[in-house]
C-alpha cells in the first residue's frame, strides 16, 4: 500500500487530500482544506500553511506528494507568484517529511480522471467521487482538485507499473 498526498496550493485556500492506494484500489483517508487567516502577512500565513501541511505529512506519511506544474497565463502573472509561494511552501514541507514530490501538466491528471484534458472542475470531481465511491458534500473544489492529483498518480503509476511488467514477460 502506498499513500499518496495531492496539494492544490494556494494563499487563502489549500486544498488536500490523501489515498491509500493498492493495486487497483484506492481509498479515501483524508481530504479538505487549509484556510490562512487573510489579516496576516504574506510571511504569516506561509508559516501557517507550513505548519499544517507538516501536521498532515506527519499523520498521513506519503510516499509521495503530488502537484500540478506551474502554468501562467500572461493575464495572470501576479497571481502565480502569489501561488507560488504557496507552493514552494508546500515542496519545502513534502521534503522535510521524506515524501518524493511528483508534478503533473493539469491536463494531464485530467485526461487521465475524465478522458479529456480540458474536462471542467465539476467533471473532474464527478470523477473522483466515482473513483473514491462518494462524494463528502463539504469538499471544496480545492480538496476535489487536491483528490484529483493524488488519483491521477496513481492511476498514471499503476499503468506504467503494468507496462513495465507486460514488457519483461
Amino acid at each position: 500500500m502506498v499513500v499518496i498526498l495531492g496539494i492544490d496550493p494556494g494563499l487563502n485556500r489549500t486544498g488536500f487530500g490523501a489515498i491509500a492506494a493498492e493495486g487497483g484500489r484506492l481509498r479515501l483517508l483524508v481530504a479538505g482544506d487549509i484556510r490562512p487567516p487573510r489579516t496576516g502577512s504574506l510571511a504569516e500565513r506561509l508559516d501557517y500553511l507550513h505548519g499544517a501541511l507538516s501536521e498532515i505529512l506527519a499523520v498521513q506519511q506519503p510516499g509521495a506528494v503530488v502537484l500540478e506544474m506551474v502554468f501562467t497565463h500572461q493575464d495572470y502573472v501576479s497571481t502565480a507568484a502569489r501561488m507560488a509561494h504557496a507552493r514552494g511552501v508546500a515542496c519545502l514541507a513534502a521534503q522535510q517529511h521524506g515524501a518524493a514530490v511528483v508534478e503533473y501538466p493539469p491536463a494531464r491528471v485530467k485526461q487521465a480522471l475524465t478522458g479529456r484534458g480540458a474536462a471542467t472542475k465539476e467533471q473532474v470531481a464527478r470523477m473522483v467521487a466515482q473513483a473514491l465511491g462518494s462524494r463528502e458534500p463539504s469538499w471544496s473544489l480545492d480538496a476535489t482538485d487536491a483528490l484529483a492529483l493524488a488519483i491521477g498518480h496513481a492511476q498514471m503509476a499503476r499503468a506504467n507499473t503494468l507496462m513495465t511488467e507486460a514488457r519483461h514477460r
